[in-house]
Order: C-alpha cells, then structure tokens, then sequence
C-alpha cells in the first residue's frame, strides 16, 4: 500500500463514488472519507471501497471537515480530492520521489475543469490545484474555498506533482449554480470577519460570476485587486482575466481596456493576451485586436485549452471577415483546424463545389 492517506468529505455523491473511488483504490492509496450527512446511498457504496469511514456533524466549516478527516489517516502524507474529480494520470515513482524529497512542500495535483468563455465558447482549463502534503507540517484553513497553510505559519512553498484529475462538477450548469449560491452565502459570513482579504473576494466575485451577476462579480474582484497583492499568484491571475470578462459580459468595453494598465504584469500568460485581444476587438481596435490574438497563437503556455491555437486564429478570422477581407478570413479559419464554429465560417464563405 502506498503511504498515502486520500482524505475525502462527502454528501450524497451517489452518482459519482463508483468512478472516483475505483482508480484510487487500485492504486492501493487508503481511503479516508467524513460523511456530512448524506441521505442517500453514499454511506453504503464507500463501504465497499473502504473500512474507514466516519460521520462528522457539518459545521458550516469545510477546513473542520477536512481536518477532521485527516486526523483519522495513519499516514503522515494526505492527498485530498473531491469526488467529483476524476482520476486520469497518475506518475507512481514520481510520487514516491516526490514525498520522499519534499517534506514540507505542499504538491499540486494537475486539473482539468469543463469552462465556458465570452459568448458561451466551451473549453477546458487546467490549473494546478495544492492537494498533497505531509500533516506534520501543514492542515486546512478557512471555513469555505479552505487552503492548505503550513503550520508554522511561513509562507507556503508548492511543487507540482504528477497526478491529473477531470472535474466533472464543472459540468453540469444546475449543480455548479447550486454550488455557488451554497458558497456564497458562506463567503459573505467570511468577509464580515476578514472584509479586505483579497482570497476570500476573489472567491465571492467568482460565485457570482458563475451565477451571471455581472456587476457583483465586478465589484467584488475590484475590491480584491485594490489590495497588495502577488500577481505570480495563481488566483490573481484568475481575478484579473475574470474582472476583464464580466466587464465583457455587461458590455463595460471601455471599462475593459482599463487591462491595459497591467498588460506588462500579466502578458506572459497566453489566456490573459488573448483577454486583451477580446477586449480590443469588442472597442473596434482591429489593429491591435489582431496583433493580440497572433501574440497569443504564438505562445506555448496556456491554462484553457484552444487559447493559444484555434481561438484567436478564430477570432481574427472573424475580424478579416467583418472587414470584408474575406482571403484572410479563409486563412484563419482554416488554421482552426475541427473547431466547430471555424468550419461553419468556412462553409459558408467556401461552399464545396
């Protein structure tokens, strides 16, 4: 067995614990999982994955539940996933390696979240998720969107580790909405304490992106990006192309361009150039909306799948189009590739003979 505990809280996850709990169970990981409750079949399908299963009494406090959970794990090592993400890769030497070097490093699981941009264009984002660690050093903190803190209160330090996940919650708009009012309503009990923590707006900001109150999801990652932050930070990047697509969303495109301030701090992420070349093209600065979206097709990183490939070739293509260069359309919608929305503007600008 390996000697890692998975640490897992749960509540009627009925439809997901056959797909979540099966690859982590061959690779011979323990199984720890608190049930807050469920009134469903949950209790009884972890039952048959697993020995170690517990009840604690919901607290509105996702960090308690978490931490209590882990207090029940006979290893010192914790990787902790949701049940609605799945496993897709998992490097086993890399992971032996990696607790055996690390101690105190807190690891991050790769994953691959179903997203929507402006206008309802589907992709996947991947990003790098704190998850794994040794509880000697770190525990969970924060009653809602809780972090993983080293104990001794120093600055975390995170190393990316060779597992990858599907997250399947992203994916059903009901459930993600349900989510979202849940944790907002916690968020905003956060903030009465903690009312310039920059995390904690971010949070709030993103529930209600995801319930479409553009507005509120604007003031709320204004606020967020008015404080000191680290821009290297994962979510700072995440608030910064966030705020600039509900400015999108309400039609704020003058308002958008205000990114531009804090294009040299951020332009080496491909999603954040390919924000600008949006909003760019959404003020009618083709120049510069085309410049953009070339820089991003020309960049190796990128978070969501598509953004430095087939999405600005796409959207200059529509550029060249709406201009009436139609040659140029051609060219860039063909670059494309099987991109939906590139093949029916092909279609129709080169019907087949």
């Amino acid at each position: 067995m390996l000697p890692i505990s998975v640490c897992m809280i749960a509540k009627n996850e009925e439809p997901n614990v056959h797909k979540c709990l099966t690859p982590l169970k061959k690779l011979g990981f323990e199984l720890i999982i608190a049930d807050t409750g469920s009134t469903d079949h949950t209790r009884d399908l972890i039952s048959q994955y697993t020995d170690h299963l517990y009840h604690f009494e919901w607290t509105n406090d996702f960090s308690a539940a978490r931490n209590f959970s882990i207090s029940k794990a006979s290893n010192d090592w914790i990787l902790v996933i949701d049940f609605d993400e799945y496993l897709k890769e998992a490097n086993l030497p890399s992971l032996i390696s990696f607790i055996g070097s690390h101690q105190k490093e807190i690891g991050t699981i790769t994953r691959h979240n179903p997203c929507s941009l402006l206008s309802g264009q589907a992709s996947i984002m991947t990003e790098q998720v704190a998850r794994l660690f040794n509880k000697n050093y770190n525990s969970y903190r924060g009653i809602i969107h809780e972090q993983v803190l080293p104990l001794d209160d120093s600055s975390p330090v995170y190393c990316p580790v060779d597992l990858s996940f599907h997250h399947h919650g992203y994916e059903n708009e009901d459930c993600l909405t349900a989510k979202a009012r849940r944790n907002l309503e916690l968020l905003l009990l956060s903030l009465k304490a903690a009312p310039n923590d920059p995390y904690l707006l971010f949070q709030t900001g993103k529930c209600y992106q995801i319930l479409k109150d553009y507005p509120a999801a604007c003031q709320y990652f204004d606020a967020g990006l008015s404080c000191d932050l680290d821009p290297a930070l994962t979510y700072v990047q995440e608030m910064i192309e966030s705020y600039g697509y509900c400015l999108l969303e309400q039609k704020e495109y003058e308002a958008a361009l205000s990114l531009v301030n804090v294009y040299e701090i951020f332009s080496s992420q491909s999603d954040f150039v390919f924000l600008m070349g949006l909003i760019y093209m959404n003020n009618a600065l083709f120049d510069q909306a085309v410049c953009e979206f070339q820089k991003a097709a020309s960049m190796k990183n990128g978070k969501t799948a598509g953004i430095n490939s087939y999405m600005p070739n796409y959207n200059i293509g529509v550029i060249y189009e709406c201009t009436g260069n139609k040659e140029n359309a051609v060219k860039f919608y063909a670059k494309c590739g099987n991109y939906a929305p590139a093949k029916h503007r092909l279609s129709l600008l080169s019907p087949p003979l």
